[in-house]
């Protein structure tokens, strides 16, 4: 009997383990969020913005049952050209003072291949928020050789239509493309 109970006990602790859930937190010195647009139909105009944090949690090692969430500050805008990043923070654009925050929530996550996903979610840009997908790579997980925690590696690709999102309204195609690609690449660490 007592063993009987022992077995039941060690499976019970066993099954837990299994099914801890696993925080992660995007490591900022290597995680980025970029975006690119057409300018007039003939060049690419790249950005990102500097200060975002994303987290995931799950329970399968390998994310498949992760939730990805992402805050990112719009006042963080960075194209390399200060006018025109002040032009992205005013009322024509994200009107960064109203709509301090772009914020993402996944919803589901459903495989695409070996190591690849659909991550679909709600994005909120601008006070609007919509059911997106995006394509996700998940690149492994090691034991980080400095500080020894498990580090997980993503790049997140995918495009926005920026009309849906009524941002920019009245730069129509071709001068600033409708369609902003988005690139998003993370390390994330075990909490």
């Amino acid at each position: 009997m007592k063993k009987t109970i022992f077995i039941a006990l060690v499976t019970l602790i066993s099954q837990a383990t299994v099914l801890a859930q696993t925080s992660w937190k995007s490591d900022k010195a290597h995680s980025k969020l970029t975006f690119s647009v057409v300018h007039l139909g003939i060049s690419d105009i790249e950005g990102l913005f500097r200060n975002f944090d994303a987290t995931i949690t799950s329970t399968k090692a390998d994310f498949s049952d992760g939730v990805f969430e992402l805050t990112a500050d719009v006042k963080s805008i960075d194209t390399e050209v200060e006018m025109r990043d002040n032009h992205l923070r005013s009322p024509d654009f994200f009107d960064a003072e109203k709509f301090d925050k772009i914020t993402f929530k996944s919803t589901s996550i459903k495989p695409a291949g070996k190591n690849k996903y659909t991550l679909s979610g709600n994005l909120t840009m601008h006070g609007i928020t919509k059911a997106v997908s995006m394509n996700l790579l998940y690149r492994g997980t090691i034991v980080h050789p400095m500080n020894k925690t498990n580090v997980a590696g993503f790049q997140l690709t995918g495009l926005l239509k920026r009309s849906d999102f009524n941002i920019g309204p009245n730069f129509k195609a071709p001068m600033i493309s409708d369609e902003v690609e988005i690139k998003a690449d993370g390390e994330f660490a075990a909490k």
